[in-house]
């Protein structure tokens, strides 16, 4: 007896096998698989526009304490950190070259006055010459000459005295300055505040011929000014009154709220570069404009050039619709953008009005309910599979 494989056996195995080949690869394009799609639904929250700059601190007065006379500093009255009141005595230059320009300016000035005495007294002898030039005249007892000459002495003697008081008002403008510039050898603090850099030491000889040499720097420092540098992209979007807030090195958990009291209007750049005269130079230096608010000091915890970490609010939106701002897709005008929704399972093109941003989500105004889910991740499937959902044939005509 003979076993084996029927005739027909291996055509029927191709069979099978071709029939399993058919199955796996045709079930797929037969019954496509459901798209699965990235989504984020359309939430309720907080957003905060804001502009954010780095700034330093200064004191809310700032004052540099100079000498307006020239001479030796000849002692210091304050130290390093020490708190002094308006009117207290800093130091002294050495006043003996004040002291004889005033005793110079004082006896010019008694010297001119003996002059104006001396010609006084000659004044009333002149007078009474001409009144008996004049009464001898009238009695035809002197010659008409003589009466001209008392005549012009008295006026003579009359323009000298003017002259002597002009000269007499000039010597008293130099005594008044030089008591000045004697007072000036006495420098005292212009305000309250506290001393944070002394530039001259005791010895030093200081020369006022062009500017007033600087002694030390006084500064107020209860109160404390923030000089936040905001670049010229963000701030036309910034104006005094908004909020302000700021946070240092030392202190990075801690939150000073303030409000903006003004912003410069031109870069620091144009008070300190006075090199520049042509307005058709270019330059690819970034641009700042110093934003300006202050902040309580009293327990000094605060101190003159630290570096704050700013932040301006531009406004506020309290548990508001929002969505990411990865999810925007073509902007269609102002504040209006296209996105895509899933609905049905299928993806929608919505177009949304949006208002507020912070840097990951954006505020949504009209367009989008709460709730609704959002595309993200692959755009480029979803916008295949809306237009292959728009070029879906629809039902035939009636008729």
């Amino acid at each position: 007896m003979k076993f084996g494989w029927p005739r027909h056996s291996g055509k029927w195995l191709f069979g099978v096998i071709l029939l399993i080949v058919l199955v796996l690869v045709g079930k797929p394009l037969l019954f496509p698989p459901p798209v699965e799609y990235m989504t984020v639904p359309v939430a309720r929250g907080d957003i905060r526009e804001t502009v954010l700059a780095t700034g330093k601190l200064e004191g809310f007065r700032q004052v540099n304490v100079g000498a307006q006379v020239s001479g030796q500093l000849k002692k210091l009255h304050a130290a390093l950190g020490e708190s002094v009141k308006k009117g207290q005595l800093l130091a002294e230059i050495d006043p003996k070259l004040q002291q004889n320009d005033l005793q110079d300016a004082e006896a010019a000035l008694d010297n001119v006055r003996a002059q104006k005495r001396a010609k006084q007294a000659l004044l009333r002898q002149y007078q009474l010459a001409y009144q008996r030039q004049l009464a001898m005249r009238r009695d035809d007892a002197s010659a008409q000459s003589d009466l001209e000459q008392a005549e012009a002495s008295l006026e003579q003697t009359r323009a000298d005295l003017q002259a002597l008081e002009a000269q007499i008002r000039q010597a008293v403008i130099k005594v008044d300055t030089a008591k000045a510039n004697l007072g000036y050898t006495r420098i005292v603090a212009p305000m309250d505040g506290v001393v944070i850099a002394i530039v001259t030491e005791e010895g030093q000889t200081v020369v006022s011929a062009q500017s007033a040499p600087t002694i030390l720097k006084l500064a107020d420092l209860d109160t404390m000014t923030v000089k936040a540098e905001i670049s010229e992209a963000d701030v036309i979007r910034v104006k005094p009154g908004l909020k302000a807030e700021f946070s240092v090195l030392g202190a990075p958990n801690e939150v000073f709220h303030s409000t903006l009291r003004a912003i410069e209007p031109a870069p620091e750049s144009e008070s300190t570069d006075s090199s520049s005269t042509s307005s058709t130079s270019t330059t690819s230096t970034a641009i700042y404009y110093n934003g300006l608010f202050d902040i309580a000091n009293p327990e000094h915890k605060l101190r003159v050039s630290m570096t704050a970490q700013v932040t301006v609010v531009l406004g506020e939106s309290q548990q508001t619709l929002m969505i990411p701002l990865s999810v925007l897709g073509r902007e269609l005008g102002p504040d209006r953008y296209e996105v895509q929704v899933l609905s049905k399972g299928q993806p929608e093109r919505r177009e949304v009005k949006t208002g507020r941003k912070d840097s990951v989500n954006i505020e949504i105004l009209d367009g989008l309910a709460e709730g609704e889910a959002v595309l993200v991740g692959d755009s480029v499937t979803a916008e295949a599979s809306a237009e292959q959902q728009d070029r879906r044939p629809g039902p035939p005509p009636r008729g």
